[in-house]
């Protein structure tokens, strides 16, 4: 009977809590799927940082989670609009590892365990090419039955944004060659006149 009972508890706790993780079905809506618990409604006690203001194409963005010590995380890169998360995730830091979201299996960082995590836990973003303004989103869980949704930071976007770097890298590759094509033109003119 008792060894009954501890196979139903183990059993509802894998039904109703996710302790080693969000599950796959979380990576739209972000909702923990905590049965019979609702996100809170006061403003999250959490904010997300970055290392920058602008991200590049497989340049690294340092993402942190500031706030009191958490338990549960689920944090993925997104752009405006789209609920797909963007991107991929450097190895996860300790306590934490990466779960498949739109179909990349690096496309969002979740919690390992239930061990405490705080401003100390430091995510690696890798971006993709792209020319969109990303943000950053995330679901904290102070404990199974105390979470926030629509943790978010602020708008990144991209350094190549409005084709200013491709002018530039254009410019560039014309001062290069210039000098080739002085030479040429001298020769030439060298040429004519000897």
């Amino acid at each position: 009977m008792l060894l009954l009972g501890l196979i139903t508890l183990q059993v509802l706790c894998l039904v109703h809590c996710y302790p080693n993780g969000a599950p796959t079905g979380a990576c739209e809506d972000m909702m923990p799927k905590h049965a019979g618990v609702v996100p809170q409604p006061s403003p999250a006690p959490y904010s997300i940082l970055t290392n920058t203001k602008r991200y590049q194409a497989g340049m690294p963005v340092t993402v942190t989670i500031i706030g009191p010590q958490y338990r549960g995380v689920l944090l993925e890169a997104r752009t405006e609009g789209f609920n797909d998360a963007y991107g991929t995730w450097k190895l996860p830091p300790p306590d934490t590892k990466f779960l498949q979201c739109s179909g990349n299996p690096e496309g969002a960082v979740t919690h390992a365990n239930t061990n405490l995590k705080g401003n100390t836990t430091v995510y690696t973003w890798i971006p993709h090419d792209t020319v969109k303004p990303i943000y950053f989103m995330a679901t904290v869980a102070q404990q199974r039955t105390v979470y926030w949704l629509n943790v978010r930071s602020n708008i990144l976007t991209n350094e190549n944004v409005g084709g200013l770097k491709l002018a530039t890298d254009a410019s560039a590759g014309m001062a290069e060659e210039k000098p080739l094509l002085l030479f040429v033109i001298c020769f030439l003119v060298l040429q004519i006149l000897g």
